[in-house]
């Protein structure tokens, strides 16, 4: 599976941006298919994820209320909705992709076989 992530830009802080990640070469549906996020110098972080059909989604605690994972499946794609941007949300988000995951929430970084190229959020105060 080859995933594509895009929608990244410079925004203010409280400002909102819509990222997307087309996939490709896989059948999409089954698939999770998590978001996360590395700022500089910093490890890699959960942010979101969303099961095979959309039916359920999980968020890293830093992000609950503010952001929102969906996907089209027709389409191949999964969206993150970033919205009440902070400063601290500055990063590179990666889209990827599981079959399964191995725990509840769907956090643990190491299920995902596939990883996208990640596009750049940055959140000026």
């Amino acid at each position: 599976v080859q995933l594509q992530a895009s929608g990244g830009g410079l925004v203010q802080a409280g400002g909102s941006l819509r990222l997307s990640c087309a996939a490709s070469g896989g059948i999409f549906s089954n698939y999770v298919m998590g978001w996360f996020r590395q700022a500089p110098g910093e490890e890699r972080e959960f942010v979101a994820a969303i099961t095979w059909g959309g039916m359920t989604t999980y968020y890293g605690d830093s992000v609950k209320g503010r952001f929102t994972t969906s996907r089209d499946n027709a389409k191949n794609t999964v969206y993150l909705q970033v919205n009440a941007l902070k400063p601290e949300d500055t990063a590179v988000y990666y889209c990827a992709a599981t079959s399964a995951c191995s725990g509840y929430g769907c956090y643990v970084l190491t299920d995902y076989a596939y990883w996208g190229q990640g596009t750049l959020v940055t959140v000026s105060s």
